[in-house]
């Protein structure tokens, strides 16, 4: 079969389209016939953290048909259509086929596409735990997104609206009608207007993007407020975990969201997606034998939106 497969001394990308042994199915794992994938930034980090898969392929959000199915298999069968997260099970969408175990898919809805299917997991999944699990999110919260563009920004600004919230994104200056068209109350345009010296209070605040200051965020929290660091810069990450617990002393609370594959929050989202109340916003579409150029776009960090991979079917 045909992959994408990382190869350390490969220049300048490092990601190799090539020709691989197609997988055979363990007892208790699927084979799957890919449609799409879609990037996240979990790729492009991890492979900056020398963290490889041990099949050396990237890709976590995959849609696809089942194929075949080991003998230990219940949920599934040949020709269902599914979409997963496989980020805990060894990644390796980047390809014409993966397996992967049952508890890592879903069945996908004949409404929605295999690209908009591809384009939910992890993204809308982070989204959903980060405004539920991590900050409580409650009908009435003013919640800030920062960096409402991108791929989780877009499913966070509908999320929210879905929890009945005010919500504020932050984006550029070409970015605001879509920000508004998601559902957003407000828009905050970064690139003519200082956030940090805002006035208003937010209960909830997510940043997915950008690098303002940890002090900044929780200066423009309500008194009971959380802010939740989901992304942004390398060393904004790594402030936020050295120092987000420090800072959450008193009343702010200043949390970091490491968000998990949840088979129960992937099928809600999936419905939430089949019945209209959240769209898939697709920024850019590859061929498999593009995905470094692909992955390089996405590291830019201007997307807006997801980045798919479509592999035809054959």
């Amino acid at each position: 079969m045909k992959a994408v497969v990382f190869n350390r001394k490969s220049h300048p990308d490092k990601l190799v389209f090539c020709d691989i042994d197609k997988p055979v199915p363990k007892d208790k794992e699927v084979l799957i016939k890919i449609h799409a994938v879609s990037l996240n930034a979990a790729d492009y980090r991890s492979m900056k953290m020398g963290l490889i898969p041990e099949s050396k392929i990237f890709g976590a959000d995959i849609s696809g048909k089942v194929e075949s199915v080991g003998k230990h298999i219940s949920l599934f069968k040949p020709g269902d259509e599914v979409l997963g997260d496989l980020a805990s099970c060894g990644f390796g969408g980047l390809a014409e086929y993966v397996t992967a175990p049952e508890k890592a898919l879903v069945i996908k809805p004949n409404k929605i596409s295999f690209e908009e299917a591809a384009a939910l997991p992890m993204a809308a999944t982070t989204a959903f735990q980060a405004l539920r699990d991590k900050g409580n999110i409650q009908k009435g919260h003013k919640v800030l997104i920062v960096g409402s563009a991108g791929g989780v920004g877009t499913f966070a600004v509908q999320l929210a609206k879905y929890f009945e919230a005010e919500v504020t994104g932050v984006c550029s200056s070409k970015n605001i009608q879509q920000t508004l068209s998601l559902g957003a109350d407000y828009v905050i345009d970064y690139t003519k207007e200082n956030l940090i010296k805002t006035k208003n209070r937010y209960h909830i605040i997510l940043g997915i993007n950008g690098n303002y200051p940890l002090l900044s965020y929780k200066r423009i929290l309500t008194s009971n407020g959380t802010y939740v660091m989901i992304g942004g810069s390398f060393s904004q990450i790594f402030k936020s975990l050295l120092f987000g617990w420090l800072l959450s002393f008193g009343s702010k609370k200043m949390k970091s969201l490491a968000a998990k594959s949840n088979s129960n929050d992937l099928e809600l989202l999936t419905q939430l997606l089949e019945k209209g109340i959240i769209k898939a916003v697709i920024d850019r579409r590859y061929s498999l034998d593009k995905a470094a150029d692909a992955m390089n776009y996405l590291k830019q960090g201007h997307s807006t939106g997801k980045v798919l991979i479509n592999i035809e079917p054959k």
